[in-house]
């Protein structure tokens, strides 16, 4: 390809704060060093010739809802939600890398979101900031796929290394990350179990917690208060809301923890996240359960799933000296249910995405 702009957009592992962008809350996202690359060049035609390694797509710069179906349909969502904000998409072709592994839980529709918005801007000559880039991306997500997801991940994904976000505001504040300095990694575990966040389970969350605000005269849950769980009669709710309460909680804590050096505090959060997400908000699974547990004894200072839930990624803080022994028992817990064995690697704070 000639006259090529490249984009590299990093996934994200969500350190705490699962489930809160679309409550209001707060949340701590990381940008990782793992990510997809997007090509871009103009075409002089108005179509968008697409490619990636589940294959080859074509469609219109005018593509509507249901003209798309598949893989190809997130970056045709873009193209879409860009037709909608008003902007004249042009032709392009567009290649998609990825080093991310497909629902994992580490963004990788977000940054094949974000990185197909970024290229078409940079082509179009829209201007468009990164608040402006993730609300595109999102809208391909939310109304064109039909899922209803938070700004959390765009944002991430748009932000280096790690940041507090307020998801209401979409500021986001830079967080230092030094656990390597202690001699600690950060390890992503990955169990092959897939999900897919237009699963009827995420929706279900979504709409259960947005009926618990209503109950309570809330705009945002992550504004109930303790006493407010006592006025939900409904017990599925009541837990729903628990979890948002006390997930805001660690988030805050987590930032003053890493802020400190507190180590075996922050896994401390991790660890208490992970349950709560087990048995408040019921999105964890019988893989991730023994994933963390198996973790935790290998010396893991915490451990939580990372992501919405239902299968893919667990992220573990551990003495980097005892990586081989966490791994080897990972694995044996695995092989002790006949699972398939998971796929683990550490991660870094990376840049967000950023033109090569």
């Amino acid at each position: 390809m000639t006259d090529v702009h490249r984009w590299i957009v990093p996934g994200r592992v969500n350190l705490i704060g699962e489930h809160l962008d679309y409550n209001g809350g707060p949340v701590l996202p990381m940008a990782i060093d793992r990510g997809v690359v997007v090509k871009a060049r103009r075409r002089d035609d108005m179509a968008v010739h697409l490619w990636s390694d589940a294959g080859k797509a074509e469609f219109a710069t005018t593509v509507a809802p249901g003209d798309v179906s598949g893989w190809a349909a997130l970056s045709a969502g873009v193209v879409w939600a860009l037709g909608q904000a008003g902007h004249t998409v042009p032709g392009a072709d567009l290649v998609i890398e990825s080093t991310l592994p497909v629902g994992a839980g580490l963004a990788s529709s977000a940054a094949v979101a974000c990185g197909v918005a970024l290229a078409l801007n940079d082509l179009g000559a829209f201007e468009l900031d990164r608040a402006a880039i993730a609300a595109i991306a999102r809208r391909s997500e939310n109304d064109y796929l039909g899922v209803p997801s938070g700004v959390m991940d765009q944002l991430a994904v748009l932000h280096d290394a790690a940041s507090l976000i307020d998801t209401r505001t979409g500021e986001a504040t830079a967080v230092a990350i030094n656990w390597g300095d202690a001699g600690l990694s950060l390890v992503v575990i990955n169990t092959g179990v897939q999900h897919a966040i237009g699963g009827g389970e995420y929706t279900d969350r979504h709409d259960e917690c947005r009926r618990a605000a209503e109950a309570l005269g809330l705009e945002h849950l992550a504004d109930v208060a303790l006493d407010d769980l006592y006025r939900l009669d409904d017990p599925v709710l009541q837990s729903r809301a628990r979890h948002v309460l006390t997930e805001t909680a660690r988030v805050r804590g987590a930032v003053r923890a890493l802020a400190a050096g507190g180590w075996t505090q922050f896994g401390t959060m991790l660890t208490a996240s992970h349950a709560s997400l087990r048995d408040d908000f019921d999105v964890s699974c019988t893989e991730l359960d023994t994933t963390v547990e198996a973790a935790l004894e290998a010396g893991a200072l915490g451990a939580r799933l990372t992501g919405f839930g239902f299968g893919g990624s667990v992220i573990a803080l551990v003495p980097t000296d005892r990586l081989l022994g966490l791994r080897s028992a990972v694995e044996a817990a695995f092989a002790t249910h006949d699972w398939k064995a998971p796929t683990l690697f550490t991660v870094r704070p990376a840049r967000g995405a950023d033109l090569a």
